[in-house]
């Protein structure tokens, strides 16, 4: 089945977890910077699983607004989980993503998706970070071991503002760190990527979910698993078929990814038509 509905042209994903007084000023912030385009978008919120009120505000913003939807997990599955969840859940050939938690600013959205004309995957580079010295510091260890693993150096893959085209992700492959290494992986299947500066806020409500082992010490043992990967990798290859002549319709080609069943074990929240 294709899960693309283009009723909606851009679908902005967000991962999040007890990010409860988050939800609804992000929201409004998100329609401020959309609305301007004249384009249609939807916000799909993905709650991990919170023990905060964040799903109850993510009802709030979804009664407040037709652009809102709500998805959520039963149990917390981590931010890769709920990223891909979210990307299952789109139903739009264009799509954003963002932390919940306010640091990146939606009114850099709109200048992520001018570069998608010449582009597939555009990835925001945060220029000033506003973040502790250790979470600067080991984003540095993590780029330069990624340069010396992969030979590919991408700035900033933390970030999480990104937008790209719904077709990147054919073949694309979810597990535990996918959200860290979606540039990665894209760009190895043949992806245009493309990095440009955004700007990056304090976090003003709500804890990090991050320490230096879940951050720099998963990342790089995520990385010598993707590094394994990507040297027994198929890849594309070009055929050609001889086929018989056949009257019945041809069969679409679904990609890889969206035959992978993503559970959600509570009711979707659907967007209210405004009266």
């Amino acid at each position: 089945m294709n899960i693309v509905d283009t009723s909606a042209e851009i679908a902005i994903i967000i991962p999040v977890f007890n990010e409860g007084e988050n939800v609804l000023p992000l929201a409004e912030e998100i329609r401020t910077a959309m609305q301007p385009l004249g384009r249609s978008y939807e916000i799909v919120f993905v709650d991990d699983a919170s023990t905060d009120a964040t799903w109850e505000r993510i009802d709030e913003a979804r009664r407040q607004s037709p652009h809102v939807r709500g998805v959520r997990h039963e149990w917390n599955a981590g931010q890769s989980a709920a990223l891909w969840t979210g990307l299952r859940a789109a139903r739009s050939p264009i799509l954003v993503t963002m932390d919940g938690d306010r640091q990146n600013d939606p009114a850099d959205v709109p200048k992520l998706l001018q570069e998608l004309d010449n582009a597939d995957f555009v990835c925001g580079v945060r220029a000033k970070r506003n973040d502790a010295w250790l979470r600067r510091v080991s984003t540095k260890v993590a780029r330069a071991a990624r340069r010396q693993v992969l030979g590919v150096d991408f700035c900033d893959t933390g970030c999480a503002l990104r937008a790209f085209k719904q077709e990147v992700l054919d073949g694309v492959f979810p597990f535990d760190g996918v959200h860290r290494f979606l540039p990665l992986l894209v760009h190895a299947n043949g992806a245009r990527a493309k990095e440009i500066p955004i700007g990056h806020r304090p976090r003003v409500a709500g804890q990090s979910k991050y320490g230096l082992w879940n951050r720099l010490g998963r990342g790089i043992y995520d990385l010598i698993g993707l590094a394994w990967y990507q040297k027994r990798r198929l890849g594309n290859i070009p055929v050609t078929e001889l086929a018989l002549v056949s009257k019945a319709p041809a069969r679409s080609r679904q990609p890889i990814w969206r035959d992978i069943e993503v559970r959600t074990h509570a009711p979707e929240l659907q967007p209210i038509e405004p009266a």
